[in-house]
Formats: C-alpha cells, sequence, structure tokens
C-alpha cells in the first residue's frame, strides 16, 4: 500500500481516522470507501491506490473501528452516560456525510462493502445531491432485524427474545469478541467470506486483528450485534436521488445473490448488478482487478 499515511479528524468528541491517495488532476471527482462490520480503511489495501490514480479517493474508519474512538455502547433502554453512544446506522451515516461536508467539501461517489453499504445509504439520503452516486459491494441485507421476521418461523419467534436479553448482556457480546479475535478464527471466517482462497494473507489478518487489541473495540461490537431494530437497505433505497450500482460476489456466504436480483427489479435507481464469478462477501480485496474496473466504469457512465 502506497496511501498517505492515516490523517485524524475531530467529529463531535470523537478523533476519526482516515486517509486519502495522492490527489488526481481530475480533482473535482471524489470517491469514498466505507468499510464493513468488523474491518477498517486498510481493507481497501488493493483499491484506493487504483482509484487514487484516476480520482481523489479517500477512506475512513468508521466510529467505534480502525483508528477512530471507539466509545461504550449504549443500548436503548439504558441509561445516558458520557461518553457512550448507540451504534446505530443514524450515527454512521452523519459521521460520513460530515466527513464529505467538511473534509471533501464537493459532491462525492460512496463505495460501501457489507453494512458500510447501508451507511452509504443513509449517508447519502443526508447529502442528497452532493452524492452522485452509490456503489454497495455485497450490501448487507440484515437478516436478524426484526423486520425480517417471518410470522411462520414459530422457533426463531420463540427464541428471539432470549437471544435478544443474551447478547445484551455485556460479559456475553464481550466472550463473543474475545473468541472470535484472534487470528486463527479470523483466518477460517476469511476461508468462507474468500472462498477462491486469494488474497487470504498475513496482512489480511493484520488488517482485521490489530483493531481487536484495543481497549474499547469490543464495543462496537456490543452495539452492532444489539441492532435489532435499525434500518434496511430497502427502507432508503426510495430516499436516495442518485444512480446505484450493486457489485456483487457470485458465492457470498451471507448476503444473498437472490435478494439482491430482487433489489435490482424492484428499484429503478439501481442502475447495474454487477456479478463477480467465484468469489464472497468481499470482492473489493477477493478480486480487486474486476472490481476496480466495474467501479471506474460505473462512475465514468455516472459522473
Amino acid at each position: 500500500m502506497s496511501f498517505k499515511k492515516s490523517e485524524n479528524w475531530k467529529w463531535k468528541d470523537w478523533d476519526i481516522s482516515w486517509s486519502s491517495s495522492k490527489q488526481s488532476y481530475n480533482n473535482d471527482l471524489n470517491i469514498l470507501l466505507i468499510h464493513g462490520f468488523g474491518a477498517s480503511k486498510r481493507h481497501w489495501r488493493h483499491n484506493q491506490d487504483y482509484l487514487g490514480n484516476i480520482y481523489n479517493c479517500y477512506s475512513i474508519d468508521l466510529l467505534g473501528f480502525g483508528e477512530s474512538s471507539q466509545p461504550r455502547a449504549l443500548l436503548d433502554y439504558e441509561t445516558y452516560k458520557e461518553n457512550y453512544v448507540k451504534y446505530s446506522f443514524d450515527l454512521w451515516g452523519d459521521q460520513i456525510a460530515s466527513f464529505c461536508n467538511e473534509i471533501i467539501k464537493s459532491p462525492v461517489f460512496l463505495v460501501g462493502n457489507s453494512i458500510g453499504g447501508v451507511v452509504s445509504l443513509k449517508a447519502a439520503e443526508i447529502l442528497k445531491e452532493k452524492c452522485h452516486g452509490l456503489v454497495l459491494i455485497d450490501c448487507a441485507q440484515r437478516t436478524m432485524d426484526d423486520k425480517r421476521l417471518k410470522k411462520s418461523d414459530i422457533l426463531m419467534n420463540f427464541l428471539r427474545p432470549v437471544i435478544k436479553t443474551l447478547v445484551s448482556k455485556r460479559i456475553i457480546s464481550n466472550t463473543l469478541f474475545e473468541r472470535a479475535a484472534n487470528p486463527a478464527v479470523i483466518k477460517q471466517i476469511l476461508k468462507k467470506a474468500y472462498p477462491s482462497g486469494k488474497n487470504i494473507d498475513e496482512e489480511l489478518i493484520e488488517i482485521l486483528y490489530s483493531p481487536s487489541q484495543r481497549k474499547n473495540s469490543k464495543e462496537a461490537f456490543r452495539g452492532f450485534i444489539n441492532l435489532f431494530d435499525d434500518y434496511l437497505a430497502t427502507d432508503l433505497f426510495d430516499k436516495i436521488n442518485c444512480p446505484i450500482q450493486l457489485i456483487w460476489g457470485e458465492k457470498d456466504p451471507w448476503e444473498s445473490l437472490d435478494e439482491a436480483k430482487l433489489w435490482k427489479n424492484n428499484f429503478n435507481n439501481i442502475k447495474r448488478l454487477d456479478v463477480i464469478k467465484n468469489v464472497g462477501h468481499c470482492p473489493h480485496d477477493e478480486n480487486p482487478e474486476k472490481t476496480n474496473k466495474l467501479i471506474y466504469e460505473f462512475i465514468q457512465e455516472t459522473k
């Protein structure tokens, strides 16, 4: 990677870490890369320099992740405490929109992977005409949200209150986090997320492992796994006017390609659904050559 070193932006009372590629000559065209759950701006290691040779390309750590501040998580029923925060798509969408307004200061294309896709949608709603387009890479479909629960699923309707009570307890969420936050487990998860096995290397494991060792790294995990009633992508598509590209890994083990196809058929502002064969949840890192080419094509068509 040859990005500029991380820079710090003060947002509200928190430190937000971000980086930018070298400035291109076409400095009126900006891209902001938004990572998924458990990742960071460094997950764009194979994309930011490539896109930065053509456009002004930024990446950012969402609050709670990477090198950004990690305030403690506040759940809906808990009493407000100073320096605690409710992790939510409203919070992260506001962070991204504020960054665009204060740092980039001109219209932008937002590119988001997984939950970063939902964050991008929320930020685009806030930015309005200042967002020129969205690229959603294996956008999170949030199958555990209350709004996705089927009345016919008797077992899940019975178990759900128990699950929600358990994961709200810090001792449970911390235990789950600690079991996942070690290199061996991370590598096993990556083998599922990257079915081709390409680009699963020590650098990638370090990118995911290192932030998990920070003091409050468990807090964003607790906040996110307790988001049982927040935005679905389908709640937001009709609230924005800019064109949308979907990029999907054909073998994504978590986000259904069939549902992405339904999105493409049901929402007029989704202009493209590009499927990349033999890759999973993070095609931007598993097959960056193809992903970068597709992003470039969409921006050139849209700008």
